[in-house]
């Protein structure tokens, strides 16, 4: 029989394995049953608590610590905050991030005065299952504890499989658990990847054989190869970007990026071209991508809606390696390792090529094909420079209407050209996601949920990704429409509590669901002067957006709200963060962007009536 040792119980167990993978913070919302455990957490020194407004934000919070560091965790107390956490967790499992949710749950005594005399407590289901079975829907392991002689077997069991499956996994302790007796951590916490077996290793190549011939069979009219590479969420979530920069380097390959998996290298890699969206791609990235290029090799990429931007399928001149294969064309090649495939692709294609031979100017070549003879290609750098440079910010006479595309070219130019500071852009979903999809930026500095699109997620995710390690001295900058705001702004408050120094611009475009409209009925946007009403259940109650950082300001924790209109508001708006020294740089700043109702970002024209759509 294992000794005890002494002054160890459940909630010091857990604190500890929590600890022991560089968790810094747990986010979450309080109640008598997490009291315990928090009490416990404190007492170690090595966790911070974040109590958030609302479960949702804690989770939100979460997910976004985790897809910077690694894997993250929010707490919360049994039914009514872990049935609201639930969400949360549903987006991280869906987009592969390792998220511990913890639920504690009533006391045993409670549990057994129950079954005996059918007495209900505070948040008790006449279904005792009821926390677990739904958590068993978005988690790849869930647990309920009630014997402390268990509990370091079934949180072991669940934080492996969190760290091996990269999603979410669910602990529901009791409360009277916490400060039961059990021993201490042992060995460490650590994945437990698949095996790589012999036949593991021929599947391995004949997958890369396919790719190769795959290539050889699709050249361009001077007879060379034009593969590009589209490189997706899973190089994030498995951390392969350094393999992603080796095999591009190595081979000289052109790349571009899935929404989800922008910046998850660094942008300025000579062969990167850019975000790939399908019809909501910038003109430029599209033509290379789909019309110079002859096949298109997608390495941890997702075939989602999102990404594909408005088309239904991929094509028999993809690759596509994602969720544990590898599909080439229309053969398809099981349990293949995305970590064990990039470098033996890389090898395979410089024995083909030779080092850098797949290297072009791809944008000057396609650029020359589609343009008239007499037309100058320009270099690809000037192409990469003019995506990155974004709208000058020297015609300050000009005080025109914001845009979402005057917006983000001008924000484009500021992350650029105009400040010392590192930013993490957050984007939320719908109008600002497809705005912000062609910042230029660097490594790690983006984060969207491209798969769930959970509305208000980039105010709560913003918490977490101020506070990730990895980040932590670089400002959040949300971009978020009026209504996903309204979902969640009492995030800010958590902003303006931790003093964060968020930048939130919330896209106000006539207090109304911009995107909703566009999908459902697109024609509306196709003529601006029509006055034309959108659909009843689109139209939002009008906020003064900018006035809420009086609400969360206070003393000792300065938040303030500004309201913009015209491109010299969002010119000197830009300025005043340049200056470390100006008011708005203290704490949270809460910009309302104040838009027209019939504007929409170029990118989304491909959707409305072709003889109308703006550019």
């Amino acid at each position: 029989m294992t000794a005890i040792e002494p002054g160890c119980t459940v909630a010091r167990y857990l604190a500890l394995r929590l600890a022991e993978l560089g968790i810094t913070h747990l986010f979450g919302v309080p109640g008598n049953h997490l009291g315990p455990f928090l009490t416990t957490l404190r007492a170690e020194g090595d966790i911070e608590w974040v109590g958030t407004p609302t479960e949702g934000g804690a989770g939100q919070a979460a997910d976004a610590f985790a897809r910077i560091h690694g894997v993250g965790a929010a707490a919360v107390t049994y039914s009514v905050g872990a049935f609201n956490l639930l969400g949360a967790c549903g987006g991280a499992f869906v987009e592969r991030i390792p998220l511990i949710a913890v639920n504690a749950s009533p006391p045993y005594e409670q549990w057994q005065n129950y079954r005996a005399l059918g007495l209900l407590t505070s948040h008790m289901s006449p279904r005792p299952e009821s926390n677990l079975d739904v958590y068993r829907q978005v988690t790849v392991d869930a647990q309920v504890i009630s014997n402390p002689g268990l509990a370091p077997g079934q949180i072991d069991a669940a934080l492996t499989v969190c760290l091996t499956e990269r999603r979410p996994v669910y602990l529901e302790v009791m409360e009277d658990l916490w400060d039961e007796p059990c021993p201490e951590p042992g060995a460490p916490i650590v994945p437990r990847e698949r095996p790589f077996s012999a036949r593991a290793q021929r599947m391995l190549d004949q997958a890369v054989q396919a790719v190769l011939t795959l290539v050889e069979e699709h050249p361009g009219p001077d007879g060379r190869p034009r593969p590009i590479v589209w490189a997706g969420e899973e190089i994030d979530r498995f951390r392969l970007g350094e393999r992603l920069t080796d095999l591009v380097e190595a081979t000289g390959v052109p790349f571009c990026t899935t929404v989800g998996a922008k910046a998850v290298v660094d942008e300025d890699l000579p062969q990167f071209h850019g975000v790939y969206n399908g019809g909501a791609s910038h003109p430029d990235v599209h033509s290379v991508f789909k019309d110079w290029a002859t096949c298109r090799i997608g390495l941890g990429a997702w075939s989602t809606s999102k990404n594909l931007g408005g088309e239904q399928c991929v094509g028999g001149d993809w690759v596509m390696a994602a969720n544990g294969g590898v599909s080439v064309g229309t053969s398809y090649f099981p349990d293949v390792q995305l970590e064990l495939l990039l470098p033996a692709l890389q090898d395979a294609l410089v024995k083909a090529y030779g080092t850098g031979g797949l290297s072009a100017d791809y944008y000057a070549e396609s650029y020359a094909h589609h343009g008239s003879p007499g037309d100058r290609p320009p270099a690809l750098e000037q192409h990469r420079a003019a995506l990155r440079t974004g709208a000058s910010r020297s015609r300050r006479t000009a005080g025109h209407h914001l845009t979402y595309d005057g917006v983000f070219d001008r924000i484009n130019h500021f992350l650029n050209h105009d400040t010392a500071e590192d930013w993490t852009v957050v984007s939320d979903a719908a109008f600002s996601l497809i705005g912000s999809m062609n910042l230029a930026l660097p490594a790690g500095g983006f984060l969207s949920q491209v798969s769930w699109l959970s509305i208000g997620w980039s105010v709560g995710a913003a918490t977490g990704a101020a506070l990730a390690p990895e980040r932590e001295y670089a400002r959040p900058m949300v971009f978020v429409g009026d209504g996903a705001f309204q979902e969640t702004c009492q995030e800010l408050s958590t902003h303006t509590r931790l003093g964060i120094r968020s930048v939130v611009f919330v896209m106000d475009n006539g207090h109304f669901y911009g995107v909703e409209q566009m999908l459902v009925h697109p024609e509306y946007y196709a003529d601006r002067e029509d006055g034309a009403d959108p659909d009843f259940y689109n139209v939002l109650h009008p906020w003064h957006y900018d006035r809420l950082a009086d609400v969360f300001a206070g003393r000792h924790t300065p938040a303030n709200g500004v309201s913009i209109e015209h491109t010299t508001d969002l010119d000197d708006l830009l300025d005043r963060l340049s200056d470390p020294a100006d008011p708005v740089n203290a704490g949270p700043l809460l910009v309302r962007v104040r838009l027209h109702r019939h504007d929409y970002p170029r990118a989304m024209a491909y959707k409305v009536p072709k003889e109308k759509a703006h550019g």
